[in-house]
């Protein structure tokens, strides 16, 4: 069992920034990690993906260049630095573990086993 407690979301005006965190608890740690987002009326999308080691990660299209996802394991924590934040990066922000024992990275949310509880990013123009 893993536990994902999400923290760092709040408001802010575009053109800022915002660092997310992601605490994970319970069984294990090397699991591939992964940041998604959802905003009101529209799908749950992929943002950013880290391998357990943090050697390797991905972005979403619209995230790229501006957002960075990084991890210490020693903490057993997942980061989302989130700048130059447009009105359109409003969402709620979940992070995932995938638990199954590959590397690389994952940007599939089926294959994620583990969600927290999401937490508030609004950004104001």
């Amino acid at each position: 069992q893993v536990q994902l407690v999400e923290s760092g979301g709040g408001s802010v005006q575009a053109g800022g920034s915002l660092r997310l965190s992601c605490a994970a608890s319970g069984t294990g740690s090397r699991y591939r990690m992964g940041w998604f987002r959802q905003a009101p009326g529209k799908e749950r999308e992929f943002v950013a993906a880290i391998s357990w080691s943090g050697g390797t990660t991905y972005y979403g299209d619209s995230v790229k260049g501006r957002f960075t996802i990084a991890r210490d394991n020693a903490k057993n924590t997942v980061y989302l630095q989130m700048n130059s934040l447009k009105s359109e990066d409003t969402a709620v922000y979940y992070c995932a573990a995938d638990t199954r024992p590959v590397g690389g990275v994952q940007v599939n949310e089926v294959w994620y086993d583990y969600w927290g509880q999401g937490t508030q990013v609004t950004v104001s123009s």
